[in-house]
């Protein structure tokens, strides 16, 4: 169940952001608020069965942290991976087309996406598995606004994806481009474990 739950979540998420960023859209500045609470909500109904990740960086921390099985972890990428596929086709199917990929900087957007899945990862492992914060009733919304204020941040730069599922799913609504997929990962990947590897230098115990 908590593999099914992983899919569905991730299905939400980039089904929203297929429905609120493919044309027409969202009017202008609204996309990240949807984006942000879609995942807010979705970490809400799926966390006390899966965790309510999401997105395979952020399995990556929680695995690196040491709360998540190997065996899980990769199961849990496959089931985030297909949610993000079978929601870009779903949105293609309801908008009728996809985007034209913008050109982004490699170096910059690489920058902006291990930036900002750092921040989503070190918020995920304080808010939601720190033994301080546990059964508190706020960690979906530190979620979800943490990616609402990396979208309005750095979206411009990077498209502000923070999440390698995102990230696939936007590339078959083409969202990005397949050149910058490596970048995307690399920095998405080593975001999360960067964050996995600050929480355990700051909670030794745990």
């Amino acid at each position: 169940m908590r593999y099914l739950y992983e899919l569905i979540g991730a299905f939400f998420l980039v089904f929203t952001v297929g429905m609120v960023v493919l044309q027409p859209g969202v009017p202008d500045g609204f996309a990240p608020l949807a984006i942000g609470a879609a995942l807010a909500v979705m970490v809400f109904a799926g966390g006390h069965i899966s965790g309510g990740h999401y997105n395979p960086a952020v399995s990556l921390a929680v695995f690196a942290r040491g709360r998540l099985a190997a065996k899980d972890m990769v199961i849990y990428w496959v089931a985030q991976l297909a949610g993000a596929f079978i929601a870009a086709m779903v949105a293609l199917f309801l908008k009728g087309k996809g985007a034209t990929p913008p050109a982004f900087d490699t170096t910059r957007a690489f920058i902006a996406e291990f930036v900002f899945t750092f921040a989503l990862c070190y918020v995920v492992l304080n808010a939601a598995t720190a033994k301080a914060t546990e059964r508190n009733s706020y960690y979906g919304w530190a979620i979800g606004t943490t990616v609402m204020v990396g979208a309005y941040a750095v979206g411009g730069i990077s498209g502000g994806a923070f999440n390698p599922a995102v990230t696939v799913g936007g590339l078959f609504m083409g969202l990005f481009t397949g050149s910058g997929l490596l970048a995307y990962f690399v920095a998405q990947f080593a975001g999360g474990y960067a964050a996995a590897l600050v929480f355990r230098a700051a909670h030794p115990g745990e």
